[in-house]
């Protein structure tokens, strides 16, 4: 029999105690108000998004999820405000294509680690994004972009809010595909990015389906391509970029919840099976809908599953695209 030292039996000691304690704490939970954490300011579409969700989850659980918008930083410090709370299952959250995959290889050094810090609860929806010009472009579809940008390399400009969100890799990915020379011009937000695109400054540039159906019907852009592999319901008649001639061409602005690692597996299991319930209301299905995103669903195993395989393709079109690394 191997002899143990004291500090080591302490530490066993002490050790069964908390898994004791966090069975019952476990098998009860939730007994309180769960702080669900949205790492983006308040309007955004993460924000509406999340708040279609937790309203019904809250009706799931029977009891209150309130919304806390945590932005900046790309996003981390609303992961970290995850983290750095209890392992409980009180302070959950979201996280996304950004969040837990591009971040991973956009920045030097994360001041998480998605796999050792954060454990997948589930995925939420699945979001398209939009290839739109302004309405007077003398380029009415994507093969017209793209020949252009062939026959006049460098002359072309597309926009987006920030280096490593969704439109800004939408766009690096169209660029690698189509195998075209074109300037990327970062903004400050999506507003300044479509201001500038409005105005003649820029080319065309990539937003989620919520924000540019508006803007057609306004007739105020044209769209040219979604990033789907099927044509979206809000734009039945604008053709995916894969039909355009871009084979296999996809992004996906996915998002989904995640809790700090070392929450109980009961009370990820619980939480996992309300996501569910949850995403089948109708209010929910609609909600969604309206504003362009699909229902997900599935097991936390599948999710982690979907993440890894979104961190190693979007590590290498960052390296394709030679993005520099963040601080």
């Amino acid at each position: 029999m191997r002899n143990f030292k004291p500090t080591q039996w302490l530490a066993c000691i002490a050790a069964g105690a908390s898994i004791l304690a966090a069975g019952p704490a476990a098998a009860q939970w939730p007994e309180r108000p769960i702080n669900f954490v949205v790492p983006s300011a308040a309007g955004g579409s993460p924000d509406v998004l999340s708040r279609v969700i937790t309203n019904e989850l809250a009706k799931v659980l029977k009891t209150p999820v309130v919304v806390d918008n945590k932005p900046g930083a790309a996003g981390n410090i609303g992961l970290l405000q995850i983290i750095n709370k209890p392992a409980d299952g009180y302070t959950i959250g979201y996280g996304n294509v950004n969040t837990l995959a591009v971040n991973r290889s956009l920045f030097k050094k994360l001041p998480y680690d998605v796999d050792r810090d954060l454990v997948p609860v589930a995925h939420a929806f699945d979001l398209y994004n939009v290839m739109i010009v302004r309405a007077d472009s003398p380029y009415q579809t994507a093969a017209a972009v793209i020949d252009a940008a062939r026959k006049s390399p460098g002359k072309l400009s597309f926009g987006a809010p920030g280096v490593g969100t969704t439109g800004h890799m939408s766009g690096e990915l169209f660029r690698s595909m189509a195998k075209i020379d074109v300037l990327y011009v970062p903004y400050n937000g999506g507003p300044a990015a479509l201001q500038d695109l409005l105005g003649g400054r820029t080319d065309y540039l990539f937003a989620n389906s919520s924000e540019v159906v508006p803007l057609v019907a306004a007739g105020k852009v044209r769209a040219l391509g979604v990033t789907s592999l099927k044509r979206l319901p809000l734009l039945p008649n604008v053709p995916t970029l894969d039909e355009a001639g871009l084979k296999g061409y996809q992004t996906v602005s996915w998002g989904g919840v995640v809790a700090a690692r070392n929450t109980p597996p009961e009370v990820v299991t619980k939480l996992n099976a309300a996501m569910q319930q949850a995403l089948k209301a109708p209010a929910v299905r609609e909600g969604l809908a309206r504003l362009g995103a699909v229902p997900a669903g599935g097991t936390p195993a599948e999710f982690k599953q979907m993440i890894d395989r979104e961190t190693a393709r979007w590590a290498k079109v960052v390296e394709d695209a030679k993005i520099e690394k963040l601080d």
